[in-house]
């Protein structure tokens, strides 16, 4: 899949999950146009806006349970693309079944929720569209936590390389106030950044607050990440504990979960400092699971993830 592809995945479902996630309680229906190019329409107008009660009068609230992604800082990043991407190029086409598609982008990209005929005019209907908008909001984050995990097992190895004569993974992601015991701290001007520096910034700048990640009350794109101090018996190398004497140098591990299963993403991650990617389903209790785990160990109820993230 292009990276082109994939950002018009994320606004593609973004802009419709901001605005239900918002207005959820309202109760109202969709709002009723005299054409379905006047429905799409008004739909980037009450995007551009940045206006609730304006996108509520177009899309009404219908499976706003459903189709709320639960990340504000991401749902109003959709919101803006989809924007400059309705702008850059839009068309409304009929389909076999009635129905009409609003198609956006250069690669024509369908928006999931589809325009129909119904209360003597075109209004979009939520409810056909909500499947699609859960399907492509768990792909964008998953796919997302797959690279996370990458750079994770990236920034580790770098922040080995920088201990020098004692080289040592870190144990945390974000260091003590004052200290380097973490992959992430405060770089001072002109300093090279911390190993999971770039990440952090390119997280900051589209709106999230590091302090909310690392308390657990946010997560990013949806997921919750954590070190693993151990392997068990189906790792390479076999069981053992990667701290000794206190210091993280036998490897580490790294685990990535949805933080709502079915809502945010599906799959749960875990990878070492040998690279490759797992991913299994644990189901709805994968929170709990997830948190309690302490060992990197990739048996047989783990399958590998493929290079291109599929």
């Amino acid at each position: 899949m292009s990276l082109r592809l994939t950002v018009i995945r994320i606004w593609a479902v973004g802009v419709v999950a901001a605005s239900a996630g918002i207005l959820g309680g309202c109760g109202s229906a969709p709002a009723v146009y005299s054409s379905p190019q006047l429905a799409a329409s008004a739909l980037a107008d009450a995007t551009r806006s940045g206006s609730k009660e304006k996108l509520s009068v177009v899309l009404g609230t219908q499976g706003a349970d459903v189709i709320s992604s639960g990340d504000e800082v991401m749902d109003q990043n959709d919101m803006k693309a989809f924007v400059v991407a309705y702008d850059r190029q839009n068309e409304v086409v009929a389909e076999a079944g009635g129905s009409q598609t609003l198609l956006v982008g250069q690669d024509r990209w369908p928006f999931p929720v589809p325009i129909v005929n119904r209360d003597g005019g075109w209004r979009f209907d939520v409810e056909k569209g909500r499947e699609e908008i859960t399907n492509r909001r768990v792909g964008r984050n998953e796919l997302n936590a797959i690279n996370v995990c990458q750079a994770i097992v990236d920034a580790q190895h770098e922040y080995a390389r920088q201990a020098g004569g004692d080289p040592q993974y870190a144990q945390k992601f974000v260091s003590d106030p004052g200290k380097r015991n973490g992959l992430f701290w405060p770089a001072a001007d002109g300093a090279a950044p911390s190993p999971l520096g770039p990440l952090v910034a390119a997280a900051t700048e589209e709106g999230y607050d590091l302090q909310a990640i690392k308390s657990g009350k946010s997560a990013y794109h949806g997921y919750r990440y954590r070190i693993l101090t151990s392997q068990g018996a189906a790792a390479p190398g076999g069981a053992r504990d990667y701290v000794i004497d206190g210091k993280m140098i036998g490897g580490f591990g790294v685990v990535a979960y949805p933080a709502e299963y079915g809502v945010t993403g599906v799959m749960t991650f875990i990878t070492s400092h040998n690279g490759v990617v797992y991913q299994a389903d644990l189901g709805t209790d994968t929170a709990k699971v997830a948190q309690a785990m302490t060992v990197f160990n990739p048996d047989s109820t783990w399958t590998k993830v493929a290079e291109d993230g599929k």
